[in-house]
């Protein structure tokens, strides 16, 4: 999203889950230069400026009858994701934990059919910032969407290879005549994933907002989709989705981990033109990307995963007028090093236990 809505909600969750909510909510694009972008999703179509991507509509239903409308990003197999252009994530291959994967199968009529998992997006998107000159964290916030206990985006085909998808969802029961109404204006996001920029069923399409980030030094373009903690779904625009909360979210890069750490800078530089500023207070107060950095994306290194767990990044308060640019993730090792960041209290930097899904879409050169 590239503005911040200013509405109403009480906030019940901590600080920390506030500033990761805040992290990927906060897309769009800044002023900064705008470097050639490298498109990892194949299938889709990057325009920087807007700050969107076009992507396939892809229509499945229930068993039950109703429609499925959904985009694909990740897979767990290498060679389905250069057939199909979109991500290869091995990471996949471990998520299914707990509930943490819902089935689909291929119809004879080439629709996928899910078991179960509903989503609803009439309840109204609803965020406040704090007060004043203290606009972290949020005063009020509540999703815009909400996934009911069997939904989650991560998908296992069971006769199309048993391979893992994610598929988040974008409308839910939703005929296709109602939604090419809006081929000719704007998007209606009481029926709409919030992140719809435009959809278009007889073009086959759907246009998703990005936010911007940072990987290994290199500017990133993703897309934050479902969040397992309600106040971060509200605060990034993304679909609540309780069933995530099955992917352990603190193993890194163990060997059956799932997840790939974004690091979350909560009190960076601020100042919309000033090119160090990054982080929370400053997207909140400029109403531009916070900048989060997180570690392999596609491309650019082997352990990539849409499955983003939140490690908060605090800059020590003696060391303020030291604040820079965060980058990548070893820039965010060094620093703690050297004692200018840490985590929550002063402690180490890890994670919070907060997972985003996050598809990464296109990296800048």
């Amino acid at each position: 999203m590239s503005s911040f809505p200013r509405s109403s909600i009480r906030v019940s969750h901590s600080l920390l889950a506030v500033g990761l909510a805040v992290v990927l909510t906060l897309g769009g694009t800044n002023a900064q230069a705008q470097a050639p972008a490298v498109n990892l999703v194949a299938s889709g179509e990057v325009d920087l400026a807007a700050g969107t991507v076009t992507l396939p509509l892809h229509q499945g239903r229930m068993a039950s009858g109703e429609n499925v409308w959904h985009v694909l990003l990740d897979v767990s197999d290498r060679d389905t994701a250069e057939r199909l252009g979109i991500n290869w994530s091995g990471k996949l291959a471990n998520t299914e934990i707990g509930r943490a994967v819902r089935d689909a199968e291929i119809s004879p009529d080439g629709e996928l059919v899910f078991d179960a998992g509903t989503v609803d997006f009439a309840p109204v998107r609803r965020v406040e910032p704090g007060p004043g000159a203290a606009p972290f964290p949020p005063s009020q916030a509540t999703p815009g969407s909400v996934g009911d206990d069997d939904y989650t985006p991560l998908v296992r085909v069971t006769n199309g290879g048993g391979h893992i998808f994610n598929a988040p969802v974008v409308a839910f029961d939703v005929e296709v005549e109602t939604l090419d109404e809006f081929c000719r204006g704007a998007p209606d996001h009481a029926l709409l994933h919030d992140k719809v920029v435009h959809i278009c069923p007889r073009d086959g399409t759907v246009t998703l907002a990005l936010t911007s980030g940072f990987s290994g030094g290199k500017r990133i373009e993703y897309i934050s989709s479902e969040a397992s903690v309600a106040l971060v779904a509200a605060l990034e625009g993304a679909t609540f989705t309780p069933r995530l909360s099955d992917v352990p979210a603190n193993q890194g890069d163990a060997v059956w981990s799932a997840v790939e750490p974004i690091y979350v800078v909560i009190n960076g530089q601020t100042g919309e033109t000033d090119p160090a500023r990054q982080g929370l207070t400053s997207a909140l107060a400029d109403g531009l990307p916070p900048l989060n950095i997180t570690g392999d994306v596609p491309t650019l290194g082997d352990g990539y995963s849409p499955l983003w767990a939140s490690h908060p990044v605090f800059w020590a308060a003696d060391n303020l007028g030291q604040r820079r640019l965060i980058t990548g993730e070893a820039g965010v090792h060094a620093l703690e090093a050297a004692g200018l960041v840490h985590g929550p209290g002063g402690g180490v930097i890890g994670s919070d236990g907060i997972l985003v899904n996050c598809p990464v879409i296109a990296r800048r050169d």
